[in-house]
């Protein structure tokens, strides 16, 4: 299983492992997890210490399209079966299988959310709007964006709302997310009302540089349901994120590779869907709390315990 970091969002170590790690001890086969930390040098480094120690099947989480193809064509050269696991390669001839989500149908949820979280907030029109999309190297952020500009480009084209800017964060980079942030609300004197916010980690750069110029928190959308987001829409600091059902993604993949491990049929394996949800302030405890994959423990920390019930 090769991860592709642990900046750019705090799901591959704090959930993806977690859920691999359970999946493959159920099966009882051997594995191992590696994590290339941004570089794609050393994932395809990682991907061949895989193959020379015997791996059959490669689950990956590409660091950029060029690069997961290159890992494509080692695997095949060495009959190693590959799944692109969460992001798509699009280059070359493409992996064995791919599991995901309908990503743009999570896109669609962060621009609904957006829409609803302006509403509430009573804004007036024209509402001055920022795009923060994720890395442009990652075809999940293109998925993302048709999602969420299908939802709000009525918005735009009616008058309501005033796009002031919109960017890409490459790689992700939350710290990069930050400076370029920064920059959009230096260009627009402060005034931005509202923002999109293409993962969980994109909104932490936005609260912060909201906080650093001293400035009210505004709308703004997450993905990934991490600890930090939950915590960010407890507090009123951020509007909403989409909690993604990766336990089941994770298991899904997990039981595809272990049947090409073992030569088994995989056609009832690759078929069916997981629905993703909406999470605002108002339903954490009937989503991600009842589902198990958050705990109040490990969100009401520090000053996010004020929050919590």
């Amino acid at each position: 299983m090769l991860l592709p970091d642990s900046a750019s969002s705090a799901r591959w170590e704090a959930d993806d492992r977690r859920f691999f790690e359970g999946a493959f001890e159920a099966a009882g086969v051997e594995y191992t997890i590696v994590n290339a930390e941004g570089s794609a040098q050393t994932q395809l480094t990682q991907a061949e210490q895989a193959i020379t120690n015997g791996a059959k099947v490669i689950l990956m989480v590409n660091l950029d399209s060029a690069s997961g193809a290159a890992i494509i064509e080692l695997a095949r050269a060495n009959g190693v079966a590959i799944i692109d696991y969460d992001r798509l390669t699009i280059e070359g001839p493409g992996a064995d299988f791919y599991v995901s989500f309908d990503n743009e149908s999570v896109g669609r949820l962060q621009g609904e959310g957006l829409v609803a979280a302006v509403e509430a907030a009573g804004l007036e029109a024209p509402v001055n709007v920022a795009v923060l999309n994720g890395s442009p190297t990652d075809n999940n952020a293109t998925l993302f964006k048709n999602g969420y500009e299908s939802v709000i480009t009525a918005q735009f084209d009616s008058g309501a709302w005033v796009r002031v800017a919109d960017q890409s964060v490459p790689d992700w980079d939350n710290q990069q997310a930050l400076v370029i942030f920064e920059q959009m609300l230096t260009d627009a004197a402060g005034d931005i009302d509202a923002a999109v916010a293409a993962n969980d980690g994109l909104a932490g750069s936005v609260i912060a540089a909201l906080q650093n110029q001293g400035l009210p928190f505004i709308p703004v959308t997450g993905q990934d349901a991490t600890v930090g987001g939950i915590q960010n829409i407890l507090a009123g600091r951020q509007s909403m994120t989409v909690y993604k059902a990766i336990k089941a993604e994770a298991e899904a993949a997990a039981a595809l590779a272990v049947a090409l491990l073992k030569g088994e049929d995989t056609a009832s394996l690759v078929t069916g869907a997981v629905n993703k949800v909406s999470v605002t302030k108002d339903n954490i405890a009937e989503t991600v709390i009842a589902d198990g994959f958050r705990t109040w423990e490990e969100i009401c920390v520090g000053e996010f315990a004020q929050y919590c019930p």
